[in-house]
């Protein structure tokens, strides 16, 4: 794999390139309310209801925040407020790159096309797509698809788009259950894990690992 050369990079972008800021978003919101134990059950209960919300028909993604953000206060004996969840996700196109990203996308988009699938409203990605530092061929969204990852549908979309198979992308994620264990089933061989401490590995779904974007150009013989 590391010989391959691939006809599309395609990437997560929230949490694998922009910097996913739900937790602190959260914390800044709850943090007085919460002692240290309760505010991580807290997050940790905030992303597991986001991953539920997005299982079944696509739904616009304030309504996931706000539903999730509801069911996480329910869960954890906080009072929910409507504009908490306008605030968290009005927040999310402001959020910019992990500081390996530009330079390692750069790299690489000289002689590879990127294309990202995202778990994003047409409205706010391509903000953060601005700050990546680099450009890009094509940036598809669950609201392109009406469907969010881990469906396969979204998936599905891209590869039409492209007019291609997944045989010739190279799919990179930080994520195992939103991306990598869909791109797996189907059929897409080539994969990256970077490795940011979102989950632990998991060597069955077979990837070539990374620990941040620096080391993309090497996978790809750049």
């Amino acid at each position: 794999m590391t010989t391959f050369r691939p006809k599309y990079i395609t990437f997560d972008c929230y949490g694998t390139l922009t910097n996913f800021q739900m937790a602190e978003a959260a914390r800044d919101l709850y943090g007085e309310e919460l002692d240290e134990r309760r505010m991580a059950e807290f997050i940790k209960n905030f992303a597991a209801y986001r991953l539920d919300e997005i299982l079944g028909d696509w739904k616009p993604y304030a309504e996931v925040v706000h539903n999730s953000l509801e069911r996480t206060c329910k869960r954890n004996g906080v009072t929910f407020r409507d504009e908490a969840a306008r605030m968290i996700y009005e927040r999310v196109p402001t959020w910019g790159p992990h500081s390996d990203v530009p330079a390692g996308l750069a790299k690489v988009a000289k002689e590879i096309p990127l294309v990202i699938l995202s778990n994003a409203m047409n409205s706010q990605i391509m903000s953060n797509v601005e700050k990546l530092g680099a450009p890009f061929h094509a940036v598809y969204t669950a609201e392109q698809a009406q469907s969010y990852k881990p469906r396969f549908k979204g998936f599905e979309y891209m590869l039409d788009m492209l007019g291609c198979g997944p045989e010739d992308v190279l799919h990179c994620s930080s994520s195992f259950r939103y991306d990598l264990m869909s791109a797996h089933d189907l059929g897409i061989k080539n994969k990256v894990w970077v490795n940011r401490g979102h989950e632990p590995a998991n060597p069955y779904y077979g990837y070539v690992e990374i620990p941040d974007i620096s080391g993309l150009p090497g996978v790809v013989g750049l």
